[in-house]
This record gives structure tokens, C-alpha cells and sequence, in this order.
């Protein structure tokens, strides 16, 4: 052993070394490639607990899922609870890395100087209480970086436009990234991207701060697990893939520690720093309690590319909304099954690039599925027929109405229409606030089930523009608008079918019940 510059021990780059047997053991177990970081970080990571002092790290459960997220995925992005152990997890992790890989350049990038030398110095920490058998020699040995016999580095700066810049990265870790000025991390973000595009791996952890800034927009892309099938992945559609655990996780929090933090800190900042919600400025159609409730259900069966949540039962009433498009890789059509009356969706379709005669073709597979389980008498389908919808009708008539099982559903002509009558349902703004109030109502009065996650994720990002509501900048809505066509054509069949009477007219009756939202009609939509 020598000492470094500043007074601690640390182990002599390229000295002979012999061990015994148990150490050879405990180094290949270290240097596994699949599991050499849970071994190491259980066995010789040591950490300064706050009472306790020096002792060995071991993991809580909620800490080694979060360590086979960075080992098991190139783009990782953690939003975590304060006061979680996120800093001493990574501390581990980013130590084994340098050691047990030779030749990587792993940067620690923090919003402020004092949180990137923390890091710094529990990595320091843990380095120092490792036996000399598992420690690598050091060549360079500093407050700010390490660098190892072996070739790799940790080096750790405050994060800026200019961090990183010009260095090949093979590790990069940010830590609190939500919390880094927008300007900064915008320019942080676009610059060291490309030094990360031939191999590089990203750490990004944080508390939520604003739902506007770029930790959440990279986290909300994280959170888009579906592919253009509407099929969930384990990444999200930028190659992230998003880890959170809750606070009670923590063998520690209990609900009495809940209560004392609510009135240390208050209800508004425990959500944010415990609860791990977003600031949220965009007023989303349904309210963000019933969002953060909504759970999703994994497909019972998959016929082609459509995904069933149920199977079809003899008694249930079947509505079925298409939402067509051109499937030229743009806009997606979509297609929703819910059951009458229990407003249960029980199957979704999704692509953007089949054609319009394959769209109506899957429909009447869909609805040929149903028939033969259920009978057609008990089918009621129908298209949007605005602009791209006149040429689903035009494939509909080729194929024959009759030939589709089921009842094709029609809104009814409004006296004083001057436009020439057509099939299907024609989407104005005051037909879709109509169907969106609607819509509203069913959920966060608990009328309407939703089991694909799909939906749930483009529920999350239909907010509230100008008097109408659509996706955010970037995201979808397309199963929204399916959905909001079953929704419609559930509220023609309420003239003939009275479980759907009924529970339309409740919605329009609830003593308290308040419109989500001004309606305001557009007469010259």
C-alpha cells in the first residue's frame, strides 16, 4: 500500500501480487460478467452509514433491481425517491465497472460541484475499504478522478454545455439531471450524445422536478414501452429503459414515517420528492389521481397484431370503433373492442403502416372473431368517416356491408344538415368534446375499464389545447380517437339498447357531477 497525495491509502499500480485459493474464487466471482457487480457490491462495497458507520453495503431489494437495470441496459433512466441510496448504488456500480473492465472512461456529471464530489467521494470511500486482493492499483488518485493499472478512469465534474465534450465515453452517469438549469442540460444533452453513439452507456437518475424540463422528457419516451403494433417492449422508443421503485419500499418507511414527513415538508414537495410525481402544467382530460391509478393488463391472446385482454362470452354486446388512416408510416389507425355493459375494453389494434383495405380487412377478422364465439346479432361497429374515412367506406362497400358480422352503426342526420348523408360518424370539434366529456366521466366515475398500457400512455399525454384537447408535442392519440368512436356509437345505440340508456343517463344526472371542461361549439368547424 501507499499513500496518496491527500493522506489515504490506496493500492500501487502494477506490483506482483499472490493469492490464495478463496481470493482467486472471490475475483472471478467479481469479475463475472452477468452478475460480478451484485457479488462485489454484497460482499466488499463498504459505505459510511449516517448512525451506523462503516459497514458493508448490502443491498435492499429495490437496490439490486436498480443495479440489474444499469447492468442489463445500455440507456437507463431512474427516477428515485429522495434519500433512496441512489448515490451509494451507483457508487458501487461505477466503482466495479473500473475495476473489472479495462480501458473505459466513466464520467460522473452532477448539477452542482459539491453533489459530483459526494459521488466522488463514496466511490473514494469504497475503493479505500476494499481488500488489496480485489483492489486495482491506481496511477492517478485525486479528489475529482481515479485512474486505474488497468487502463480505466472516473472522472467527475459539474455538469455544463461543455461537459464531456471531445472525451469518448463509456460510462456516462448524471446525477439529479431534473434539477440542472433547461438551457444547460438541453446543451449538456446534444453534446455529449454523439460521444456516446459508438458504445457508450447512460446512467441518468433524478427526482422529478418539472414536467417540462429534459430529465422528463427523456423519461416520458422512456415510458412509451410500445412499438407501432401497440406491443410492449422492455425500452422505451429512445432505447431508455425507466426504473422507479416507491418510497415504501424502503424497509425503514412506514406510514408513521410518511405522517411525520407530510408535516415536515408538506403534502406538495412529499409528492415530488417521495411520490415521485412530476410538476405537472398541462391539464390532461382525466384527472392526473385516476391517471396514477390506472393499471394496465398484459394480453391474453394476440391474433396477429391485435391484442385480446378477455375472451368473448355469449351474453356480452360488442362495440367495435375504427379509427382509419393512409398506413403510410405517418398517422396510425386504430381499433377499439369494448363490451356492453360492462364498458370493458377487451381488445385493441394499432399499425401505421397497412393499408386501408388491410384495415378493413382486420376489422372484419375482428368481427368475424367475435361472430363465431358470440353470434353477430350482438355486434355494432362503425368508422370515422372524415377525409381518409371516405375511402374506408368506399373499401366497405367493395367488400359488402353484409358481408362484415355485425350491425354497421351510423350517427343519425340532424335535421337541418345540408351535407349529403353518409355512412359511419363524421368527427366535428363539437363531436369530440361531446364524446371527450363523455369519456371523462366514465373513467373517474369508475363506468369504463381499461386494460391495454397503450392507452393508458396516451391518456397520460391528451391534454387540454385551446378549447379542445389532443396528444402532446411528439406523442399520440390515436387509440383516443377509436376509443372516443366506440364511445359515440354507444351513445346511438342507447336509443334502442337500454343497459346503455341507462348508464348514459346517469352520467347526465350525477348530482355531482361538473363538466370537465367549457363546452364550446364551433359552428364554423
Amino acid at each position: 500500500m501507499v499513500k496518496s497525495l491527500d493522506g489515504v491509502l490506496t493500492k500501487k499500480a502494477n506490483t506482483r501480487e499472490s493469492f490464495t485459493e478463496d481470493q482467486i474464487a472471490d475475483l472471478k466471482a467479481c469479475a463475472n460478467p452477468d452478475t460480478g457487480y451484485l457479488y462485489f457490491c454484497n460482499k466488499f462495497f463498504n459505505i459510511q452509514h449516517p448512525v451506523e458507520g462503516k459497514m458493508l453495503f448490502k443491498p435492499f431489494d429495490y437496490q439490486e433491481r436498480l443495479l440489474e437495470s444499469y447492468h442489463n441496459h445500455r440507456f437507463n433512466i431512474n427516477m428515485l425517491p429522495r434519500q433512496s441510496g441512489k448515490t451509494t448504488t451507483a457508487a458501487g456500480y461505477l466503482l466495479w465497472f473500473a475495476m473489472f473492465h479495462p480501458d473505459q472512461t466513466i464520467l460522473i456529471a452532477a448539477h452542482k460541484y459539491t453533489g459530483a464530489q459526494e459521488i466522488m467521494q463514496r466511490v473514494r470511500y469504497g475503493y479505500e475499504l476494499c481488500p488489496d486482493f480485489i483492489r486495482a492499483g491506481v496511477t492517478n488518485y485525486n479528489k475529482g478522478s481515479m485512474e486505474f493499472e488497468n487502463g480505466s478512469r472516473i472522472v467527475s465534474a459539474t455538469t455544463t454545455g461543455n461537459t464531456g465534450r471531445g472525451m469518448s465515453i463509456s460510462l456516462l452517469y448524471c446525477d439529479e439531471f431534473a434539477f440542472v438549469q433547461p438551457t444547460i442540460a438541453d446543451e449538456f444533452w446534444t453534446s455529449i450524445s454523439p460521444t456516446l453513439a459508438t458504445g457508450g452507456r447512460a446512467i441518468i437518475t433524478s427526482t422529478p422536478n418539472s414536467d417540462e424540463d429534459t430529465f422528463a422528457t427523456i423519461w416520458k419516451q422512456a415510458e412509451q414501452k410500445f412499438d407501432e403494433h401497440g406491443n410492449e417492449q422492455d425500452v422505451g422508443v429512445n432505447g431508455f429503459h425507466s426504473f422507479t421503485c416507491h418510497w415504501s419500499e424502503h424497509p425503514d418507511r412506514d406510514e408513521d414515517w410518511k405522517a411525520q414527513e407530510l408535516g415536515r415538508i408538506g403534502e406538495e414537495k412529499f409528492r415530488r420528492e417521495y411520490e415521485c410525481e412530476f410538476l405537472i402544467f398541462d391539464e390532461t382530460l382525466i384527472s392526473s389521481l385516476f391517471l396514477a391509478q390506472m393499471e394496465s393488463k398484459n394480453p391474453t391472446m394476440n391474433m396477429g397484431q391485435t391484442r385480446w385482454y378477455d375472451k368473448i362470452y355469449k351474453n356480452k354486446t360488442y362495440v367495435i370503433g375504427l379509427d382509419p388512416s393512409m398506413g403510410t408510416g405517418g398517422d396510425y389507425a386504430a381499433i377499439q373492442i369494448f363490451t356492453v355493459p360492462e364498458y370493458k375494453q377487451i381488445g385493441e389494434w394499432r399499425h401505421n403502416t397497412t393499408s386501408i383495405p388491410g384495415q378493413i380487412r382486420i376489422l372484419k377478422d375482428i368481427c368475424e372473431y367475435i361472430a363465431e364465439k358470440s353470434g353477430a346479432n350482438n355486434i355494432y361497429w362503425s368508422v370515422e368517416n372524415n377525409s381518409i374515412g371516405e375511402a374506408a367506406l368506399i373499401v366497405i362497400n367493395d367488400y359488402g356491408e353484409e358481408n362484415i358480422p355485425g350491425l354497421f352503426v351510423s350517427e343519425p342526420i340532424r335535421k337541418g344538415h345540408v351535407r349529403k348523408f353518409r355512412k359511419g360518424f363524421n368527427t366535428t370539434h363539437g363531436t369530440k368534446i361531446s364524446a371527450c366529456s363523455k369519456l371523462k366521466t366514465m373513467i373517474e366515475n369508475s363506468k369504463m375499464q381499461i386494460s391495454s398500457g397503450a392507452l393508458i400512455s396516451e391518456l397520460k399525454g391528451f391534454v387540454a389545447t385551446g378549447s379542445s384537447f389532443k396528444a402532446k408535442s411528439g406523442e399520440t392519440d390515436d387509440l383516443i380517437s377509436a376509443l372516443l368512436l366506440v364511445i359515440r356509437i354507444m351513445n346511438v345505440l342507447k336509443d334502442w339498447d337500454p343497459r346503455v340508456y341507462n348508464t348514459f343517463k346517469s352520467m347526465e344526472s350525477e348530482e355531482d357531477y361538473e363538466p370537465p371542461m367549457p363546452i364550446f361549439i364551433n359552428t364554423n368547424y
